[in-house]
């Protein structure tokens, strides 16, 4: 079965079948599934395999099935978010979905990188979303049992053959400004008011003001070769306020400009298996790289408001593939 769009009927008919599936769509579509071994997300944003698109009457679906010998599906509160890692099986990936801007959103981005079994298997997953021009409140699903939440991580866990493993890439075209300007923060959060400016106490958002700093370029971190991004969300007076944290004692650098969105998404998944069991993409490149109506090489899937590998990531493409 081919992980793409598909109309709600189809869908339905994959969890009679009894297929284990992610699903993301918006709400409108969600709200007709009927209960199975799935789990979904709202969102209306796709990366279609013709083109980046938005739609409320589609439901991108990716297939688990195949590979799976074992499943199991658990939604989470924030007290509950090391469990997800418990919950995982010994060879195997998880895939979860977090609703945005709740307290479970900010607990898992702050406290999953601190779990010692973080890596043991794959995470990953999405951010749930909205029409952005609407008012609509963004859901997750557990499809087994038929709930949706507002406030709670849903998460489908999977075990593997013997014979497989699960793998993640994270795809980043961002890359730290040459200029020598390190940004270190006083406290882990998703705002922030001083932060040292190579060792000098400032205030974040005068020191971006003044500076005429891009607000569409993300904070990168580098973690030991790996360039994680934090994205501004809005500034409020003296307030920079944030799509994921920043961690006191990490050195953040703010992003070189990107000219051409899909050119440099193209350049960098060349080469790659580009037939992934899932994948997502930040609703901030959506936007910032004018990606409706245009392709990355063939990948697909929902454009998400916050990406998921092993960590809450921004303005990145994440790749699970099975060997």
């Amino acid at each position: 079965m081919e992980n793409k769009l598909y109309k709600v009927n189809e869908v339905n008919e994959f969890i009679n079948q009894g297929k284990i599936l992610t699903l993301a769509g918006d709400e409108r579509v969600l709200s007709k599934l009927e209960k199975g071994k799935w789990i979904g997300g709202t969102i209306p944003y796709f990366m279609g395999d013709k083109e980046g698109l938005f739609s409320q009457e589609l439901i991108f679906v990716n297939e688990i099935s195949e590979n799976a010998v074992n499943f199991s599906i658990t939604s989470y509160s924030k007290s509950e978010i090391n469990k997800i890692v418990d919950d995982s099986y010994s060879n195997g990936f998880s895939i979860v979905i977090v609703p945005p801007f709740t307290e479970v959103h900010k607990e898992f981005a702050l406290k999953i990188p601190d779990n010692q079994n973080l890596f043991n298997n794959p995470i990953t997953g999405w951010v749930s979303g909205t029409d952005l021009s609407s008012n609509d409140i963004a859901k997750t699903y557990n499809g087994l049992t038929g709930e949706n939440y507002t406030d709670k991580i849903v998460a489908l866990h999977a075990e593997l053959p013997a014979n497989k493993i699960a793998r993640i890439d994270i795809v980043n075209i961002f890359r730290q400004s040459k200029e020598n300007v390190v940004i270190e923060f006083l406290e882990d959060g998703f705002s922030c008011k001083n932060c040292l400016i190579n060792g000098t106490e400032t205030n974040f958002a005068q020191y971006i003001e003044e500076h005429n700093i891009d607000n569409k370029l993300p904070l990168i971190s580098d973690y030991s070769g790996a360039l994680i991004n934090v994205s501004i969300q809005y500034i409020t007076g003296d307030t920079v306020n944030l799509y994921a944290p920043v961690f006191k004692g990490r050195k953040y650098k703010f992003a070189e400009p990107i000219p051409d969105y899909v050119k440099s998404f193209n350049s960098l998944v060349k080469g790659m298996d580009l037939q992934p069991k899932f994948s997502c993409n930040c609703i901030l490149n959506y936007l910032y790289g004018e990606l409706e109506g245009k392709k990355i090489n063939n990948i697909t899937g929902p454009i998400t408001f916050g990406e998921i590998g092993y960590q809450l990531l921004n303005q990145t493409l994440v790749l699970l593939h099975i060997d």
